[in-house]
C-alpha cells in the first residue's frame, strides 16, 4: 500500500503549525483578489476593441478563481506537511497530490537553516531548512513554531556534530 511509502518508522508525523495556512493565504490571496478588482475596472470602465473587454473580463474572474484555490489549497498542503526523527536520520514529508518523503542522515547535514520573514515572525512560525552535499537531500520544514524551529535547530546541530557531519 503506498501509505506505508511514507509511514515513518516509529514516531507518528510532527505536524507543523496551522498558523502556515494563514501566512500562505495573506501573502497570496490579497494580490490576486488586487488583479481581480484592477482588472475588472478596466473592463467595466474602459472602451477599448471588442476582443479587450472580454478577456480583461476572463482575467478577472480567473484571478477570483485562483484566490479560491489557493484558500482551500493552503489549508490542504499545511496539513501534508510532517518531520519525523529517526536514530540515524530526520525524515520530512509534505504535498498533496504529488507526496514527497526525504530521509537526512544526520551524518550528511552540513548546516541547519532557520528563517523566518515578517509576517512568519508576526505569527509565530519558522521555516527550517536542512543543507547537504546534494541539492536532492535537503529539505525544509516550514510553518514551525518558534520554540519547535529553535529546538530542532539545536538538536539537528548536536546530532550533526556526533555523527560527524560538516555542521
Amino acid at each position: 500500500m503506498t501509505s506505508d511509502l511514507f509511514a515513518p518508522p516509529g514516531a507518528p508525523w510532527q505536524r507543523v503549525s496551522p498558523a502556515l495556512t494563514k501566512v500562505r493565504r495573506i501573502l497570496r490571496i490579497p494580490l490576486l483578489v488586487l488583479v481581480a478588482v484592477v482588472t475588472a475596472t478596466l473592463a467595466i470602465t474602459r472602451a477599448g476593441p471588442g476582443w479587450l473587454t472580454p478577456l480583461v473580463a476572463v482575467v478577472a474572474v480567473g484571478a477570483l478563481a485562483l484566490a479560491a484555490w489557493t484558500w482551500f489549497w493552503a489549508a490542504r498542503n499545511t496539513a501534508s506537511w510532517g518531520y519525523a526523527e529517526d536514530e540515524q536520520d530526520l525524515l520530512v514529508t509534505g504535498g498533496v497530490m504529488f507526496r514527497r518523503l526525504v530521509a537526512v542522515p544526520y551524518g550528511r547535514m552540513q548546516f541547519v537553516d532557520v528563517q523566518a520573514g515578517p509576517i512568519d515572525r508576526a505569527f509565530g512560525i519558522a521555516s527550517v531548512t536542512l543543507h547537504t552535499a546534494s541539492t536532492e537531500t535537503a529539505a525544509t520544514i516550514p510553518g514551525l513554531p518558534a520554540d519547535e524551529a529553535t529546538r530542532l535547530r539545536n538538536r539537528l546541530t548536536e546530532l550533526g556534530e556526533s555523527h560527524g557531519a560538516g555542521l
